[in-house]
């Protein structure tokens, strides 16, 4: 059974449609659009700070979003994926975005839409990523522009697969259904 916590009177809310599975934890300020999901093992943790998402958030397996305490929020975007073991933490994250598998995206960093953060690639503390650019690499730097084939291709395809991998658990959803 997933864990829904709340902290100090501050309840997870969900959107129409979202999908949590049933040993993900999501706690305390969390606030999520329509349509998201988050995945097996995945935690958002909204204990410290607040954690904001749009609609068509996908938290991939194993996944962890978490904020700084008092400091830096995590604020999150329409149509964005978050890879499988990635974190997030302290953090924006505008439309359009892909967060790639075991990626690190620390505190104040900002990724702005139709971009790309590589597999295994490290924001550090403060990174501004250019809107329509791929970055990657320890640190991660801008390796080039985004082409529209990979925003439709790769950052679209992945966001609607998960709304429509979702689909299919529908009865195994853990996600309270009363907004």
């Amino acid at each position: 059974m997933a864990i829904i916590l709340p902290i100090k009177d501050k309840y997870p809310q969900f959107g129409t449609d979202c999908f949590v599975a049933p040993n993900a934890t999501i706690v305390g300020d969390v606030v999520m659009g329509n349509e998201c999901s988050i995945w097996f093992n995945a935690v958002v943790r909204g204990d410290v700070h607040y954690i904001k998402m749009g609609n068509k958030v996908n938290v991939q397996d194993g996944a962890v979003i978490h904020c700084t305490y008092q400091k830096h929020p995590t604020e999150i975007g329409n149509h964005v994926s978050i890879g499988h073991n990635a974190l997030v933490h302290g953090c924006t994250l505008h439309d359009n975005v892909l967060i790639g598998m075991g990626a690190i995206v620390m505190d104040r960093s900002v990724v702005h839409s139709n971009s790309i953060i590589a597999a295994g690639a490290v924001l550090l503390e403060g990174t501004v990523v250019e809107a329509g650019s791929i970055y990657a690499g320890v640190p991660a730097k801008k390796v080039k522009d985004i082409s529209q084939e990979l925003i439709h291709g790769e950052i679209d395809r992945i966001a609607n697969n998960y709304t429509h991998y979702a689909s299919w658990l529908a009865p195994y959803n853990e996600a309270p259904q009363n907004k």
